[in-house]
C-alpha cells in the first residue's frame, strides 16, 4: 500500500490508545460533516433494500451536473470515490507515456504503472491534481496539454469553485474527477463523480460494472450536492479555519502551500515533530519523500485547544 493520510489503526499500533482518543489531522477531510451526525436519516425504505436502479444514479448525477456546472456535452458518473476511477481509467487505454507533475497524490502515478505505461518521454497521457494535493497548485486551463487522455483530479477543489476546470469536460480525451468525500466530510460514504468524454465514461461505466454505488451513498450525496445553504456557509467556515490554522502553525514553522481543507508547512525535524505530536494522539501527514514537510487538516470546533496545546 502506498502511504496515505488517516490510518489511525496503524497509528495505535504504534503509539497506543483508543481509537476515539485519537484526532485525525492526516486526511484533508471536512471535520463538520453535511448532515451531523446522521447523514443517511430519514432516507427513503428503498435506498437501503432495494438495487440502486438508474433513477438513483441518475438524481446524484443530475444535482453533480447542476453544482458542478458540468458541461452538457460532457458526461456524467456516479462513483463509488474518487479513487476508483483513478485506479481504473488507465487500465482502459493502450498503455504509453504519462506525465504526472508531482509531488502529488500517489495513487496516480501507481496506478498508470500498474497499467503498464511509463513516465519517461513525450505523454499519452497527463494528470493534474488540481488543487495540488498536498502543496495546492492551481493548474489554469491553458497549462493542461493535449492528450489521448486527461484526468483532472478536482477532488479538494469545492473550496475553489471558480478555479474549476470544469469547462475542459467538454474537450476528447478529458474525464474530471470530483469527490463528494473531502468537503462534506463524508470520506466514508465512498461516492464521486467522473465529468467528461462519454466514450471514455462508458468504458468507465463497464468496467465498474452494476450497482457499484450503493443506494443510500447516492439519496446522500443527492440531497447534500443539492444544499446549496450549507454549501456557501461552509466554504465561509473553512476559509476562517484555514486562516486560523495559518496563524497557529506559522508559529512552529514555515508555510508551504494547501487549500482551505489542508495546510502544508516546512521545519526542520518534521518527522520529530510528527511523532512528538502522535504521542499526544495526534495524526498529522507526513511524507517518506521529504523529511521537512507535514500536513496538517482542520480541527473541529472543539478541537483547537488540543491541536494548541499540542503544539505549545
Amino acid at each position: 500500500m502506498r502511504d496515505h493520510g488517516g490510518g489511525i489503526d496503524a497509528a495505535r499500533d504504534r503509539w497506543g490508545g483508543e481509537r476515539s482518543d485519537w484526532l485525525d489531522l492526516s486526511t484533508g477531510v471536512n471535520p463538520v460533516p453535511w448532515g451531523g451526525a446522521a447523514p443517511a436519516a430519514e432516507l427513503p425504505p428503498d435506498a437501503w433494500t432495494a438495487l440502486p436502479d438508474r433513477s438513483a444514479a441518475a438524481a446524484f448525477e443530475d444535482a453533480a451536473r447542476r453544482l458542478w456546472h458540468v458541461p452538457g456535452g460532457a458526461g456524467a458518473l456516479a462513483l463509488p470515490g474518487a479513487s476508483a476511477a483513478i485506479a481504473l481509467l488507465p487500465r482502459l487505454e493502450a498503455p504509453g507515456r504519462v506525465a504526472i507533475p508531482g509531488p502529488t497524490y500517489n495513487e496516480h502515478a501507481a496506478a498508470f504503472r500498474a497499467a503498464g505505461w511509463s513516465e519517461a518521454g513525450p505523454s499519452d497521457a497527463f494528470v493534474a491534481v488540481h488543487p495540488n494535493n498536498p502543496d495546492g497548485r492551481v493548474w489554469s486551463a491553458d497549462a493542461i496539454p493535449p492528450a489521448r487522455l486527461t484526468v483532472i483530479d478536482e477532488s479538494f477543489c469545492d473550496v475553489a469553485p471558480d478555479a474549476s476546470l470544469i469547462a475542459l469536460a467538454e474537450r476528447p480525451g478529458v474525464v474530471v474527477l470530483k469527490s463528494v468525500g473531502k468537503f462534506w466530510g463524508l470520506a466514508g460514504l465512498r461516492l464521486g463523480l467522473a465529468a467528461g468524454d462519454p466514450d471514455r465514461l462508458a468504458a468507465l461505466a463497464e468496467a465498474l460494472g452494476p450497482w457499484p454505488v450503493s443506494g443510500p451513498a447516492l439519496a446522500v450525496g443527492a440531497r447534500a450536492l443539492a444544499d446549496t445553504a450549507w454549501i456557501e456557509a461552509t466554504r465561509a467556515r473553512l476559509a476562517r479555519d484555514a486562516a486560523r490554522l495559518d496563524a497557529l502553525l506559522s508559529l512552529h514553522a514555515e508555510p508551504a502551500g494547501g487549500t482551505d481543507l489542508f495546510r502544508l508547512v516546512r521545519l526542520g525535524g518534521a518527522h520529530a515533530l510528527a511523532d512528538r505530536l502522535a504521542e499526544r494522539r495526534i495524526l498529522v501527514r507526513r511524507f517518506p519523500w521529504a523529511d521537512d514537510l507535514l500536513r496538517f487538516g482542520l480541527p473541529g470546533p472543539q478541537d483547537w485547544p488540543r491541536l494548541e496545546a499540542a503544539l505549545a
